[in-house]
């Protein structure tokens, strides 16, 4: 079945309806990319190996604890020469590190539409509180805008394709009513609100800051600690698809957000790239 002209094709069993919301039941799919684009012009590099020069740093709570609290410290804010983003060599390549010990952002200084963004990253298994016990967790922000910081004191307003052990791919809005349109399916192994992407699901709307707060991808497709990871994000208007290691794991549209309280949802089309920093020191190379 084709989605849409930037889509997903798929072999689409059989779902049986569960009683969650309409959603049918979560079936595994096979998905493949379908009517790619073509390029129009030749590949910009965003990460020159030498420096951070095309990058602006952000850094939230000196306290991360702090992070998702009502009452807390003024953030950090622009960082330069900091620890907290710096350039290394990493299996005989230049690579980008971020620490993850204070949560924050590293944004680059271009505004892009109508693209495809690859990457790589790869665990160096260095985890840092509030999140010892939990799964490495980075992030791949795109379409961010506004003011750095707003979003908790320490992102800026954008969409996230995850990159997090387990659910690299998932999709989250990043700020309040932020809205991202796509089909889901109910999967009650997962957290709430147990809604996964599945092509040929029933069509639901996530908004930033809700209860309905991600759609998680369509399966996991990362590889195991210490190996690079190929990232794909195809972006044509505010439609979106994202690729883990040649998998499509998620297609969204409708991307938009709502600037004014009760103002119409205005569409996101282009942005900033915005690579988090989340308590998982992580390598990033080939942007």
């Amino acid at each position: 079945k084709r989605i849409l002209a930037l889509g997903l094709c798929l072999a689409l069993p059989a779902a049986a309806q569960s009683a969650h919301e309409g959603e049918p039941l979560y079936k595994p799919q096979t998905l493949t990319m379908g009517d790619l684009p073509k390029a129009t012009g030749p590949a910009v590099s965003l990460f020159n190996g030498k420096d951070l020069k095309d990058w602006d740093a952000w850094l939230g709570y000196a306290d991360p604890g702090q992070t998702y609290q009502a009452k807390h410290d003024a953030p950090i804010g622009v960082v330069t020469n900091s620890d907290a983003f710096t350039v290394v060599n990493a299996d005989g390549e230049p690579a980008l590190l971020v620490k993850g010990q204070t949560w924050g952002s590293l944004v680059h200084k271009g505004d892009y539409a109508n693209y495809h963004l690859r990457l790589q990253y790869k665990w160096s298994g260095q985890r840092y509180a509030p999140r010892l016990d939990q799964p490495e967790n980075n992030g791949l922000l795109y379409h961010s805008h506004g003011t750095p910081g707003a979003v908790w004191g320490t992102w800026m307003r954008a969409v996230e394709f995850e990159i997090m052990t387990g659910s690299v791919g998932m999709v989250v809005p990043v700020g309040n009513d932020l809205r991202i349109t796509s089909t889901v399916a109910y999967d009650p192994t997962l957290i709430d609100p147990k809604r996964r992407f599945m092509a040929g699901g029933l069509k639901a709307e996530t908004v930033g800051n809700t209860a309905n707060w991600n759609i998680e991808n369509n399966r996991n497709a990362d590889l195991a600690m210490g190996q690079w990871n190929t990232l794909d994000l195809y972006v044509v208007g505010n439609h979106a698809i994202h690729v883990v290691n040649g998998v499509p794991v998620m297609e969204v549209w409708n991307l938009c957000d709502v600037a004014v309280a009760g103002g119409a949802c205005m569409p996101l089309t282009h942005g900033h790239i915005q690579l988090q920093s989340e308590g998982a020191e992580t390598l990033f190379r080939h942007i």
